[in-house]
C-alpha cells in the first residue's frame, strides 16, 4: 500500500497521467450583454493560487459576473497568481485553471510571479491559452527588446474607454525561479524593467491616455509588504500620474477602498481582495466619473453558476480519486498558517518547518536539512494524511537536492533568511541538524542587486550562534546541505550565495520534494507524525528588539508584537525585564497606547519622556478617577489589572455599537479575597479569554502583574479578545 501510493504519487506529480486539456473547448466562455449605458462594474480577483472552490470559488464568481451584467457594463480582471497552488493547478502545470478560467469569462489577467513556476515554456503555454487579454507593461524580452505582451488592453463601454494597465512585481525573479529568465549561460534574456520601473508604467500610462482612454486602471502584481519595496503598488502610484484605480495582488492582503495619493497629489482608489477568493472585488466607474471600490464578502455570497460548476465536477472527477488516498496518519497539527490565516512559517520556526527540514536531511542523507518558510503552503490537520494534503503543502514539485557548501555560505543562507525580520519573508529558513539565533537588534545589512539576489553582508550579522551537529559552525568547513533546486540550483529567493557549489549528484533529481515527504513519513516515521512534533523544536532562537526577550519565553511574541507596534517600551533601550513588576502607570500607559491604535477618541496625550504619565492621568480621567503619583508609581496588582482592562474593553465594546455580555467569576477558589467594586471587571476579563487563573484554581487578586504578563494582556486584547467581544461575544 505505501509503495504503491508513492509511486502514485510521483507518477502523478511528474508525468501527468491524464489529459489537462481533455475538457477545454467544448463550452464558449460565458458572455454577459451589457445594456446601452450605466455603470462600469469590474469585478477582480487576485491571489487565487488555485483554490477554485473556496469560499465563493470560480462556480460563485461566474454567478456574480452574471448577476451584476442584468444591469450594467461588467468586466472581470484577475491580479495574478492563479495556476499554482492545490492539487488541480500542480497535477496540470496550471492548465486546468486556465479551462476554468475560460469558461467563467475573465477579459483581463496580468501575470503573478507563480505563473511562472512550471518554467517559461509552460506559462507562455498557460498564459496563451487564456481568453482573456492578458496585460504587462514591464515584462520584456531582452532578445526582441519588447513586452512579451500588450502593455494595456482598452476597452470600450458607451462612449466611455478604460484602459487596463498591467503591471508585473519584479521580485518574479527570485519568487518564482531565476534560471527561468536565463539561458543555458545564466544570462538573463527576460526583464521586469527594475532599473526603470516607474518610468516603464508612466509611458505606459501616457500611452493609453494618448489612444484616448478616460480612464486608467492599473492592474498589478505587486502587493504592499515592505519587502517588496520600492515595487509596491502604493509606491507605483506615489511615482506616477495619470492612474485613476489599482487593482492589486501579490501580498494576499484585504484593502478596500484605500485612498492613496499620486505623485501630482490627486487620489487614486487601491484594492485587493486578500487570497482564495475571501472577498470578490469590485470597482465601479460611475457615469459622473465617481469610482468607488468595496469588497464583497465571499461568505455571503452563496449563489452558484450551474455550468461552472458542472464543468469544475467532471475535472474534480479526474484527480480526486487519486489525491483523496491516505498515505499516513498525523498525531498533531502541523503549522505553515497562524489562525487568523496569516503565515507562521515565514517569521518563525513551526513544526511543520521542522517536519520538512529533518526530511530533506534524513531522507537524502546530509549534514545539514534546511527549508524555506515561503514553500511550505497549508496546514495540516491531525488524522489522516491524504495525498492532496502533502500537495497542498508542498506545491512547487522542485527536485530535492543535495549540495556541498561552506559554513560561510550556509552562514550567508540564513543573513539572507533572517534579512527582513519581523517582517514575513518567504525566504525564512527552518533547519534540521542546526540550530541558529536571530538578533532582531541588530539591523540587517545583508546587501542585495537590484533583482533583489544576496550579494553581500556589509555590517554585523544578525545570525549568530549557529550550531551544526552540535558543535559550532566552521565557516571554512564544507557541509552536505539538503534542500530543494529551487534554493540550491536556481537560487530561489536571491540565495545566490550557493553559486558554485557542488552538487552530490547522485542525490540529486532522486525525489521530487512533496515525495520526498511522503517517503520520510512513511519509511523514517512510520507512517505517523507524532508527538515528537507536536511543537517547534526550538531550532531557532529569536532575540526581539529587547536583549533579555526571546523565543525562549513565554511572553515573546507580546513583547515582539507590543513592540513593533508601539505599544510596549522598555526599561532601557535594549531592556525591557519581563519578569519585574509593572506600575500602574505603565499599565494604564500601555492601554491609553492600545485605545489609541483601535482609533478611540482619546486626545493626544505625552506617553513617553518626562511627561509620560499625562497618558495615564488622562486615561484615568475618561473613566472619572484619579491617583496620586505615589499610587502611579506603585506595583499594580491583578485585581487593580482587571478594573482597568475591563474599562478598556467596555471602550471597545462602546465604539462598536455593542453591549458586553459577562460571565459571574466561579471559577476561582479565592473569589472572596476580590474586593466587590472588582469582581464585575474580574468576571468581564475573564469570560472574555483575556486573563486566567492560576494551576491551583486562585485568581491572587493582591498579586502584583509583570512587564511580560502584561505585554501578554495587551496581546490578547487587541489581537484576540477584541475582535471576538465585537464579534461574538456582544449583542
Amino acid at each position: 500500500m505505501s509503495k504503491k501510493l508513492l509511486s502514485l504519487l510521483l507518477a502523478f506529480a511528474m508525468v501527468l497521467g491524464f489529459s489537462a486539456g481533455a475538457l477545454a473547448g467544448t463550452d464558449t466562455a460565458l458572455t454577459t450583454a451589457a445594456p446601452a449605458g450605466g455603470d462600469i462594474v469590474i469585478l477582480h480577483t487576485n491571489d487565487v493560487h488555485g483554490n477554485y472552490a473556496k469560499n465563493v470559488g470560480y462556480a460563485g464568481l461566474a454567478a456574480c459576473k452574471a448577476e451584476m451584467a442584468k444591469t450594467g457594463y461588467v468586466t472581470l480582471v484577475d491580479a495574478g497568481d492563479f495556476s499554482q497552488g492545490a492539487a488541480m493547478a500542480i497535477l496540470s502545470k496550471g492548465e486546468y485553471l486556465v479551462d476554468i478560467m475560460n469558461k467563467v469569462g475573465y477579459d483581463v489577467v496580468v501575470p503573478g510571479n507563480h505563473e511562472f513556476d512550471y518554467g517559461m515554456a509552460q506559462a507562455l503555454k498557460n498564459l496563451g491559452a487564456l481568453d482573456a487579454a492578458v496585460v504587462s507593461c514591464n515584462f520584456v524580452d531582452l532578445k526582441t527588446g519588447k513586452p512579451v505582451f500588450d502593455a494595456y488592453k482598452m476597452m470600450t463601454y458607451g462612449s466611455v474607454k478604460v484602459a487596463y494597465v498591467g503591471i508585473s512585481t519584479p521580485e518574479t525573479y527570485t519568487k518564482s525561479t531565476p534560471a527561468y529568465f536565463q539561458d543555458a549561460a545564466g544570462n538573463y534574456i527576460y526583464s521586469f524593467c527594475e532599473n526603470d520601473f516607474y518610468a516603464t508604467i508612466q509611458a505606459s500610462v501616457d500611452a493609453a491616455r494618448a489612444a484616448g482612454a478616460n480612464y486608467v486602471v492599473a492592474v498589478g502584481h505587486l502587493g504592499v509588504d515592505a519587502q517588496s519595496t520600492p515595487w509596491t503598488s502604493r509606491e507605483v502610484i506615489a511615482n506616477t500620474t495619470g492612474i485613476d484605480a489599482f487593482i492589486d495582488g501579490h501580498s494576499h492582503t484585504v484593502i478596500e477602498n484605500e485612498q492613496v495619493k499620486a505623485k501630482d497629489g490627486k487620489t487614486v482608489v487601491l484594492a485587493q481582495t486578500g487570497t482564495a477568493f475571501a472577498n470578490i472585488g469590485k470597482l465601479t466607474i460611475k457615469a459622473d466619473g465617481t469610482i468607488t471600490s468595496e469588497l464583497l464578502d465571499a461568505k455571503e455570497y452563496t449563489a452558484k453558476d450551474a455550468g461552472v460548476a458542472a464543468y469544475i465536477g467532471e475535472i474534480e472527477a479526474k484527480y480526486k480519486q487519486y489525491t483523496a488516498q491516505v498515505i499516513a496518519q498525523s498525531k498533531v497539527s502541523l503549522i505553515a498558517k497562524n489562525a487568523d490565516g496569516s503565515w507562521a512559517v515565514r517569521n518563525a520556526e513551526t513544526n511543520m518547518g521542522d517536519l520538512i527540514a529533518d526530511a530533506y536531511r534524513v531522507v537524502m542523507g546530509a549534514d545539514v536539512g534546511i527549508m524555506n518558510g515561503g514553500g511550505i503552503r497549508a496546514n495540516i490537520k491531525a488524522g489522516d494524511v491524504t495525498i492532496d494534503d502533502i500537495l497542498a503543502v508542498m506545491t512547487f514539485g522542485n527536485m530535492a537536492t543535495v549540495v556541498r557548501a561552506t559554513g560561510q555560505q550556509l552562514l550567508d543562507c540564513l543573513e539572507m533568511g533572517a534579512s527582513v525580520y519581523p517582517g514575513n519573508n518567504g525566504g525564512f529558513v527552518h533547519v534540521s541538524g542546526m540550530t541558529y539565533t536571530i538578533d532582531a537588534a541588530v539591523p540587517s545589512s545583508v546587501v542585495k542587486d537590484e533583482k533583489g539576489n544576496f550579494s553581500s553582508v556589509s555590517g554585523a550579522y544578525r545570525v549568530r550562534d549557529v550550531m551544526v551537529g552540535g558543535q559550532p559552525l566552521d565557516l571554512k568547513r564544507v557541509y552536505t546541505v539538503a534542500c530543494h533546486s529551487y534554493w540550491l540550483v536556481n537560487y530561489g529567493d536571491g540565495m545566490t550565495m550557493f553559486k558554485g557549489v557542488g552538487i552530490v549528484a547522485e542525490k540529486h533529481e532522486k525525489y521530487v520534494d512533496n515525495v520526498m515527504l511522503v517517503k520520510y513519513i512513511q519509511e523514517d516515521l512510520k507512517g505517523v507524525v507524532g508527538l515528537d512534533y507536536g511543537a517547534s523544536q526550538n531550532r531557532i532562537r529569536i532575540i526581539c528588539h529587547f536583549g533579555d526577550v526571546d523565543t525562549t519565553g513565554w511572553y515573546y511574541k507580546a513583547v515582539s508584537t507590543g513592540y513593533t507596534d508601539g505599544l510596549l517600551k522598555g526599561t532601557a533601550a535594549t531592556v525591557f525585564a519581563p519578569r519585574q513588576d509593572i506600575t500602574a502607570g505603565e499599565l494604564l500607559t500601555i492601554l491609553y497606547r492600545m485605545g489609541k491604535r483601535a482609533g478611540f477618541a482619546y486626545e493626544d496625550k505625552t506617553d513617553t519622556g518626562a511627561g509620560w504619565l499625562e497618558a495615564a492621568r488622562y486615561l484615568l480621567s475618561t473613566q472619572n478617577l484619579t491617583m496620586t503619583d505615589a499610587q502611579l508609581n506603585a506595583p499594580v496588582t491583578r485585581e487593580q489589572m482587571a478594573f482597568f482592562a475591563a474599562a478598556f474593553l467596555k471602550s471597545a465594546a462602546a465604539a462598536a455599537g455593542k453591549t458586553p455580555v459577562l460571565t459571574p467569576v466561579t471559577a476561582f477558589t479565592d473569589t472572596d479575597r476580590i474586593a466587590a467594586a472588582n469582581r464585575e471587571a474580574v468576571a468581564y476579563l475573564h469570560s472574555a479569554g483575556a486573563v486566567s487563573g492560576y494551576p491551583d484554581g486562585s485568581f491572587r487578586p493582591a498579586g502584583t502583574v509583570t512587564r511580560g504578563e502584561a505585554a501578554q494582556l495587551a496581546y490578547n486584547l487587541l489581537s484576540v479578545v477584541v475582535p471576538a467581544m465585537t464579534a461574538a461575544q456582544a449583542g
